[in-house]
């Protein structure tokens, strides 16, 4: 058995300048680079930018074309005003807007965007989750 948890996202990008540059004008701060390599410290885990070839070079496979992936990274807040702020705010740091923030089937709100190397965020307000005063999502446990 492996704990229920994850440590640390990695983010394969083309051009590691340039997703550094659109992190930056999101207002995130990185804590450490090293060579080829950015980490940002989440709450709880670690977002870390790392070149696509340098990050198929070390899972071993160089002649592997990594891609994007079916994943969705989310960040949700607890008004709809925080949700298009957010969402404004990658559209001018250069994200390619997806979707933009609307009323969804579920009773929310949410929308998305592709940052450059084009993985796919949502900034949501889920009116059934409440957030912490520092923005962690504890789901209550269902019965």
């Amino acid at each position: 058995m492996t704990p229920q948890r994850i440590t640390l996202i990695t983010l394969g990008v083309a051009d590691l300048d340039r997703a550094r540059g659109f992190y930056a004008a999101l207002g995130w701060t990185p804590v450490q680079a090293q060579e080829g390599i950015v980490f940002y410290q989440l709450r709880g885990q670690v977002l870390g930018l790392f070149g696509r070839a340098a990050l198929a070079e070390d899972q071993q496979r160089p002649d592997a074309e990594l891609g994007t992936g079916a994943i969705t990274l989310a960040q949700n807040f607890t008004t709809e005003a925080e949700v298009d702020a957010a969402f404004a705010a990658a559209l001018k740091a250069g994200a390619r807007g997806l979707k933009p923030p609307q009323q969804v089937f579920w009773g929310g709100y949410s929308g998305y965007y592709a940052d450059p190397d084009g993985h796919v965020w949502e900034v949501a307000m889920n009116p059934f989750w409440t957030l912490d005063a520092e923005g962690g999502l504890t789901l209550p446990v269902a019965e």
